[in-house]
């Protein structure tokens, strides 16, 4: 055996088998959908095709040398799923490879992520800048629980770049903003925020659940953190609760110990399910976008919806920064708030409601990012713990409508939604 053979099997010893190199070679420059379906995975000696699901609390060692090698970091390998998980790892490289990111790091939930992401990066004292346009869970831990450990919170309209620019304090460490934004569909301009992050020393966070990598990578567009809810797109079948972080290693890095200490860990049969969600996600997509697009264009020419809040219409007034930033031609997201007009004998809350309860196959959920096409009144779901003048400051008004297009026949969905609107 040559010297050199011996060297690099002695480097291979140093890691568990399950944590070499990826089975897809990432420096190849393969595509999305390449991407999509084969990074990340690790197969084991039973050389499965699939991604196993390693249901497993914890691992056994060689030795009780071997084991203080993994706890203390001498030797890379799993130690406790809580932290360290095979199915978990594969969907957290999967993620951070379609979203050009170094790493990921999954947690229990969408709404776990932005805790985490508080947690890591900021502290008593600190400024959090927010848009006004977020969902209402978000604003929730934001002002309830952020500012009750003293993290001083204020919020300005997304559009504004100028009102962004005058929020900025010297205290201010993170901007988080969601761009498509929940429940109208508004788009921040994350160039610009990169701009005035990197100018005054700010992370710049970015939500990008309804867009997702398949349309919208942000941290090329300069953003430091992306923040998903995998429960929705990444999943796409309202299956299973998840979320995840995607940056660089080093900021990864404070938020995976966040997730050691405060175990706000995603179980392994979700990510196995995120993993295969995630190798028909661009696919998905594109047929989600199709089907908005058409239904888009019919609430917009309907005489009794006053508004619709989505950036594929051209008179929108995010519509060239939306197609700028989107890089998937014709995909705008299929996520979209439309207004309905008050009638006769009903008040703009009642109209909504009726046009709710006149779908017959549409779900009346507030879920969203499913193949199935929901519905859901904002004004009491998703946002009803806001007062009304926040509710204000976000559009919410009594009216609107949100509305997550799914892939049924796009001809059903609209006919669906006439039921209610025909009759109003």
């Amino acid at each position: 055996m040559s010297q050199s053979q011996t060297q690099n099997e002695s480097n291979v010893s140093k890691l568990d088998p399950n944590w070499r190199n990826d089975a897809l070679d990432l420096g190849l420059d393969y595509g999305m959908q390449t991407i999509a379906v084969r990074a990340g995975q690790h197969r084991t000696d039973e050389g499965e095709h699939s991604e196993a699901i390693f249901t497993t609390s914890s691992y056994v060692y060689t030795s009780a040398a071997d084991a203080a090698a993994h706890f203390n970091g001498d030797k890379t390998g799993n130690v406790y799923s809580r932290h360290t998980n095979p199915s978990v790892r594969t969907f957290e490289r999967r993620l951070a490879a379609l979203e050009n990111g170094e790493r990921a790091v999954a947690t229990a939930s969408g709404m776990g992520a932005i805790l985490t992401m508080c947690l890591a990066y900021l502290k008593a004292g600190d400024h959090l800048l927010a848009a006004n346009q977020l969902f209402g869970s978000s604003i929730g831990l934001f002002n309830n629980y952020m500012a009750k450990f003293d993290v001083e919170v204020s919020y300005v309209d997304c559009f504004d770049n100028d009102a962004w620019a005058k929020a900025v304090q010297p205290n201010t460490k993170v901007i988080y903003c969601e761009s498509p934004s929940n429940p109208l569909a508004q788009i921040c301009d994350i160039e610009y925020l990169s701009k005035l992050c990197k100018a005054n020393d700010i992370l710049l966070v970015v939500d990008n659940c309804f867009a997702t990598p398949a349309l919208q990578r942000p941290l090329d567009l300069g953003a430091d953190v992306v923040i998903h809810s995998a429960t929705k797109y990444l999943d796409g079948q309202g299956r299973v609760l998840g979320g995840a972080l995607v940056g660089s290693d080093a900021l990864m890095q404070e938020a995976f110990t966040v997730v050691r200490s405060g175990g706000i860990s995603m179980s392994p049969f979700n990510a196995w399910v995120f993993t295969k969600g995630l190798e028909t996600l661009k696919l998905r997509m594109q047929a989600h976008c199709q089907n908005a697009n058409q239904v888009a264009d019919f609430l917009v020419n309907h005489p009794n919806v006053s508004t619709v809040h989505f950036s594929g219409l051209s008179d929108h007034p995010a519509h060239e920064l939306a197609t700028h930033q989107h890089h998937m031609k014709g995909g705008y997201g299929a996520i979209m708030g439309f207004e309905v007009k008050p009638s006769a004998s009903l008040d703009s809350k009642a109209a909504a409601w009726h046009v709710i309860d006149s779908t017959q196959m549409v779900s009346i959920t507030n879920n969203l990012g499913d193949a199935k096409t929901t519905i859901t009144h904002p004004a009491t779901t998703t946002h009803f713990r806001l007062t009304a003048e926040a509710r204000a400051e976000a559009g919410v008004k009594d009216g609107l409508i949100r509305l997550s297009v799914g892939l049924e026949d796009v001809e059903d969905i609209i006919k669906d939604l006439a039921r209610g609107l025909d009759s109003l």
